[in-house]
């Protein structure tokens, strides 16, 4: 009965990984030459590529603004469409909504925002009396502009999660906590944040991983422009794999993205896991 799910997760995902890591000690093969063993040197060639270092540069400031900002506002959007308050379950269709949005939808959305001259937000400053600005197109705001559109499309999909939480804790917690005469901010420091740490946990794994996946929104917004400097470590995986066709040098690349993503993961779960106390 196991067979069928096991062959495809070895064909699929272990046999894939395996065959990656292999391909990394070899060349690109390239026509009628075969790759042949080179050791080492594709992951030599990735420590002296500055495109490379960007790229993760800039990865490790997305990651480090979208998993803060779209974990934070997940929760407060969560903490606030718990409440009953008029219009709750349009608020909650409203939150979730960029989150069944398809990222090239959601990208081309915020194309219109941002576009010069003619974007909802060149209209706003020019409201406001304020110089136009090329979000996309200057290298000091383009990373930002990207990460913005990322926290817009996480926050929905991570509120889904503390809303469920939510509604699973015991409303007699918050009856006692009334008695008391408790503040609500004290409530929730004492009572509900750790009661949802175990949701805190799982959001932030998810957080990590998409933050080194999400990617989609570059093709139709900066394309790793101008001058790299939104350039994320998949997309350049993806431009060395197939615009510059160098099979080799992206293996490397995915072996160093996976071993990260597997050290961020176990850190999580062997020890902030430890902190996590579980109903």
């Amino acid at each position: 009965m196991l067979l069928p799910a096991l062959v495809l997760l070895v064909a699929f995902t272990h046999w894939p990984a395996v065959s990656t890591l292999v391909d990394s000690f070899f060349s690109t093969p390239k026509g009628s030459r075969a790759a042949v063993w080179v050791g080492p040197e594709n992951y030599q060639a990735m420590a002296a590529d500055p495109v490379f270092w960007k790229a993760v540069r800039n990865n490790l400031w997305f990651a480090g603004a979208t998993i803060p900002c779209s974990i934070g506002l997940a929760l407060l959007m969560a903490l606030w469409v718990n409440e009953r308050i008029r219009g709750r379950a349009f608020l909650r269709m409203a939150y979730f909504t960029p989150t069944v949005l398809p990222m090239i939808a959601v990208a081309n959305i915020w194309l219109f925002f941002y576009t010069p001259q003619y974007g909802l937000l060149e209209q706003i400053t020019g409201a406001l009396g304020l110089p136009s600005q090329n979000w996309l197109g200057s290298p000091s705001t383009a990373l930002g502009a990207v990460t913005v559109v990322a926290i817009w499309k996480e926050s929905g999909f991570f509120m889904i999660f503390y809303l469920a939480a939510l509604q699973t804790l015991n409303p007699s917690l918050r009856e006692a906590a009334a008695i008391e005469g408790t503040s609500r901010w004290y409530f929730f420091r004492r009572v509900q944040w750790p009661l949802l740490m175990p949701t805190t946990l799982f959001v932030l794994v998810n957080a990590f991983i998409n933050a080194f996946r999400m990617v989609d929104h570059l093709f139709v917004l900066t394309r790793g422009g101008p001058d790299n400097a939104s350039t994320l470590l998949l997309y350049y995986l993806y431009e060395v794999g197939f615009s510059y066709w160098d099979t080799a040098y992206a293996s490397a690349i995915t072996v160093v993205l996976v071993v990260v993503l597997v050290s961020i993961a176990l850190f999580q779960f062997f020890v902030l896991d430890t902190r996590v106390h579980y109903k």
